[in-house]
C-alpha cells in the first residue's frame, strides 16, 4: 500500500514537472491564508475518494436504512429476495433523497465556492463539514453522545452542541442510528410474527406437525405486505423518521 502511494506520487511529481506545474508548492496569500499547489489539490482530492464508502456508511441515513430493509427481508421470510444488491442500491437512492437538502447546502457553501477559487482547500472542507454535523447532531440521542463524550475524558469540554468533534459525533450517531433501525425493524416484524404464529396454530391443531409453518406463512405474508403497499409505507416511515 505505501509503496503504491509512492509510486503514485512520483508519477504525479514527474508528470507536474514535465508539463511544467509547480508538483509540490505552498504559498501564503495576502489574506494570510495558506494556498497549495495544483498538484498538492489533487492527490488530497485522490486520497479523500478513498473514504467515500465509509463517510456515505457512518456519516448519512445509509445506516439506518440498509439495516432496515435487511431486517424486513428477515421478517418476510425471504432469505435472498430481494438481493443484497437491490437492498443496497435503494437504500443508496433512498439515501440521496433523503441528504438532497445537505448536498445542496454543502454544494452552495464549499463545493462552488472552491470551484469559483473564492475560498482555500481547508475554509471549504470546514464549510462543508458543518451541514453534516448539523445533520448528524440532529440524529444523534443525549445518552449517546454523553456515552461517548465520557469516554474521550471530555466532560463539560464543550459550551455548545456545534463544539462536539467529529471523532466523539460520528461514533455516537451510529450507535443512535442502529438503535433505531433496530427499533424500527421490532414495530416491522409484529405483523409477520402474528401471521406464522396463527399458521403455526392453525397446523398444529389440524395435527400436520411435520409441515414447516414458515411454507404456509410465507404466501400469507407477502400477499399481506403487498396489499397494504408495504414498500411505500415502510420507505415514507424510514425517510420520515429522519429530524431535518
Amino acid at each position: 500500500m505505501l509503496s503504491a502511494f509512492v509510486i503514485t506520487l512520483t508519477a504525479i511529481v514527474s508528470q507536474a514537472q514535465a508539463a511544467g506545474i509547480p508538483a509540490l508548492e505552498i504559498t501564503t496569500n495576502e489574506s494570510g491564508g495558506t494556498q497549495y499547489s495544483v498538484t498538492i489539490q489533487i492527490l488530497a482530492i485522490m486520497t479523500a475518494l478513498t473514504f467515500i464508502p465509509a463517510i456515505l456508511m457512518m456519516m448519512t441515513s445509509f445506516t439506518r436504512i440498509v439495516v432496515v430493509f435487511a431486517i424486513l427481508r428477515q421478517a418476510i421470510g425471504l432469505q435472498q429476495t430481494p438481493s443484497n444488491q437491490m437492498l443496497i442500491g435503494l437504500a443508496l437512492f433512498l439515501t440521496f433523497f433523503i441528504m438532497s437538502p445537505v448536498l445542496n447546502e454543502v454544494n452552495a457553501n464549499a463545493l462552488q465556492p472552491y470551484i469559483n477559487e473564492e475560498i482555500l482547500p481547508l475554509e471549504a472542507v470546514d464549510r462543508a463539514i458543518e451541514p453534516m454535523k448539523k445533520f448528524m447532531m440532529a440524529q444523534t440521542r443525549e445518552a449517546d453522545l454523553a456515552l461517548f463524550i465520557r469516554l474521550a475524558d471530555a466532560e463539560g469540554d464543550f459550551a455548545e452542541p456545534d463544539d462536539v468533534p467529529l471523532n466523539v459525533l460520528m461514533p455516537a450517531f451510529v450507535t443512535s442510528e442502529l438503535k433505531t433501525a433496530f427499533q424500527i425493524g421490532f414495530l416491522l416484524f409484529i405483523p409477520f410474527l402474528i401471521i406464522d404464529l396463527v399458521v403455526a396454530s392453525i397446523l398444529m391443531a389440524m395435527g400436520m406437525m411435520m409441515l414447516s409453518p414458515i411454507i404456509i406463512s410465507l404466501p400469507f405474508k407477502i400477499m399481506l405486505f403487498v396489499l397494504v403497499d408495504g414498500w411505500a409505507m415502510v420507505m415514507g416511515s424510514v425517510a420520515s423518521s429522519f429530524n431535518m
